[in-house]
């Protein structure tokens, strides 16, 4: 094979792939690529003489596998240690072979080695078949989002009937993968140790008709920037030259120019491009994805290393929660309510387990409740960061939908971010209304409450739908409207057929929903009316912004009753149309529900009557409403 092709005298374009090679230790996947790397004339001059000698100094027999291992510790044990990287040419492009430890306790170092792939081989000992670290290894695959996959069956010239047993073997591994939604782009039979459909057809695996590893390798599609997606540019850095502040980072996806605004997330700045810096030759006017700049802005504002920056009409999400699907890798388990923390892209957040919904088992796939999560284990958690931080989900973005958890300066896990059920919290936080003059009335919270006897506050009813929120209200309304207290009750439904008509039930009309009823809570509390709310509110983060409306006066009543018991009442039908598929995003059933860590008062009206629920909350209101008669009399 040439070294170097040409066409025209000058040297044509070569496009590059990455891909990691990884399996069950002594499955064969170092000798695979020495093998290739052979087999292709890739090896340097003498290479090859030079590992002869130093097998026969030691007194060992040959092995292909000293090509990849090259420290001397994985010589001496021989396992593969660290993640090797080797380039190998094909005719029309370049091959970066990336050699990952097979063993269970350097998985750390083989995900590492595996997270800047773009495609995979697995290797898969022919008479050891599909073992644990095989499947771990597949799904760790999946987990990292590389799709295109080969298998490579190894060592089938030491099985009895390779043709049967390949047969076997192959469908064990494509019905796991498939489980995966993973679908392998080729299965090949192969014998690393002597080249068999290793680079040449072999004529002992005569039953397969498939490529060789080689022209399946050299088959996989080409892995373009992705300068079509949007544009996410992780800040860096922020330098200082001249009278210029220089922005630096890697344009993850996306593209810019001179003159775009942009938005810095999450701290939600705005600002135009004035120029892309660029060292020892004139200034672009553009920057792709996979390109490392220095931009400059037109006006002077304070940015920090971890923003993200992105165009105004395809910004990230902002949010405080989020779903992820996790590996995790530290000794330590990882337990609910446990501090970490997170690394997104350049940025860092702590953040807290606020549930571990269910521990997958990497070799079956089937799944089950948990407490915690051990090294080497796969989960579905929920992630509760301290600040808003800017993420995408996977699906939309690979580049900025994973993430790291730090601990102690070293990866203890790592995963993929999904919004699944969660709001988009930016347009929350966003305001858009300037030059806001507060008009102060002359009629004060004082004043009202000599007035009215008592003060007025927030009684939020939160629970699922069913629990009896609608029932309490009214109940406690007309109580209190007896006992001489102004009250009024604001209803979700009723709420949805004016106010918040416009609104539907995604996640972000959720929480727009339970953002504006929270203000309109705050309005009639100020009023020195008791309004009492009646919704499911099932965003802790919704929760706590309407209790940052009103904060003295805002009174969380978690009307708790468990998901079988509302299921039961089902006074609407909807669990019934949840169940059947005819309601997206319930909550309860197909979204979350994020129950209160520290309310006021719980009344449980799954195990207790609605008259002693009643009873309950009159009692609290007595207790904190009501103002004393020194403090009473008229205006």
């Amino acid at each position: 094979m040439p070294k170097d092709l040409v066409e025209g005298g000058a040297p044509t374009p070569r496009s590059l792939l990455r891909i990691v090679i990884v399996g069950h230790v002594d499955h064969g996947k170092s000798t695979l690529v020495g093998r290739l790397l052979h087999d292709t004339d890739n090896l340097p001059d003498g290479k090859l003489e030079e590992l002869r000698a130093t097998s026969a100094k030691r007194g060992m027999p040959f092995e292909w596998a000293f090509l990849m291992d090259a420290l001397q510790a994985e010589r001496d044990q021989g396992i593969t240690i660290d993640s090797s990287q080797i380039w190998l040419r094909t005719p029309g492009r370049d091959l970066v072979i990336i050699d990952a430890p097979g063993h269970k306790e350097f998985l750390k170092n083989m995900i590492t080695g595996a997270a800047s792939a773009d495609a995979a081989l697995l290797v898969i000992d022919g008479h050891e078949g599909v073992k644990e670290q095989s499947r771990r290894h597949g799904y760790l695959l999946h987990l990292l989002g590389i799709r295109q996959i080969l298998v490579a069956v190894n060592k089938m010239d030491l099985v009895d009937d390779p043709a049967a047993r390949f047969v076997e073997v192959a469908e064990e591994i494509r019905a796991y993968l498939s489980g995966l939604g993973v679908e392998p782009a080729h299965i090949v039979p192969i014998s690393a140790r002597d080249g068999d459909n290793v680079v040449q057809r072999s004529d002992r695996f005569g039953f397969h008709d498939g490529p060789t590893v080689f022209e399946a390798l050299d088959g996989f599609a080409a892995v373009t920037m992705p300068s079509d997606r949007p544009l996410r540019l992780p800040v860096q850095d922020v330098y200082k030259f001249d009278e210029r502040r220089i922005i630096a980072g890697k344009i993850a996806s996306g593209r810019l120019s001179v003159g775009d605004t942009i938005v810095f997330s999450p701290s939600n700045k705005t600002a135009r491009i004035a120029s892309i810096e660029h060292w020892g030759g004139p200034q672009p006017l553009v920057a792709l994805a996979g390109q490392s700049v220095g931009i400059t802005l037109d006006e002077q504002i304070f940015i920090e290393r971890g923003e993200l920056i992105s165009h105004l009409d395809h910004a990230p999400m902002e949010t405080d929660v989020f779903r992820a699907r996790l590996f995790w890798l530290a000794h330590n388990p990882l337990t609910k309510g446990s501090r970490w923390k997170l690394r997104l892209g350049n940025a860092e957040a702590e953040a807290e387990v606020q549930s571990i919904e269910r521990v997958i088992d990497a070799t079956t796939l089937d799944s089950k409740a948990a407490l915690s999560v051990e090294r080497n284990a796969v989960a579905e958690v929920i992630f509760r960061t301290r600040k808003l931080v800017a993420i995408d989900p996977h699906d939309r973005s690979p580049a900025t939908g994973r993430f790291v958890v730090v601990d102690k300066g070293a990866i203890a896990g790592g995963g993929l971010i999904s919004m699944d059920g969660y709001a988009d919290q930016r347009q929350l936080v966003t305001r858009n209304a300037t030059n806001i003059t507060p008009v102060e009335t002359v009629v004060t919270t004082a004043i009202r409450e000599r007035r009215n006897g008592h003060r007025g506050g927030v009684l939020w009813l939160t629970g699922l739908s069913g629990s009896g929120k609608s029932t309490l209200a009214i109940a406690v309304e007309r109580a209190l409207f007896e006992r001489g207290y102004q009250v009024f009750v604001l209803d979700g439904d009723n709420i949805r057929t004016g106010l918040n008509a416009n609104l539907g039930f995604s996640p972000e009309d959720r929480a727009e929903n339970i953002r504006r009823v929270g203000e309109v809570a705050a309005l009639f509390a100020a009023a020195g009316t008791i309004v009492i709310t009646a919704f499911i509110s099932p965003y802790r983060s919704d929760r706590e912004r309407a209790r940052a409306a009103v904060p003295r006066a805002f009174h969380e009543i978690h009307v708790a009753a468990d998901v079988e018991t509302c299921e039961k009442r089902d006074p609407k039908g909807l669990y019934a149309k949840a169940r059947a598929g005819e309601i997206k995003d319930f909550t309860g059933i197909s979204a979350p529900y994020e129950a209160p860590e520290s309310p006021e008062l719980v009344v449980e009206t799954g195990k207790q009557s609605v008259e002693a629920s009643v009873f309950r909350i009159l009692d609290y209101v007595d207790r904190h409403f009501a103002v004393p008669s020194t403090e009473g009399g008229g205006i």
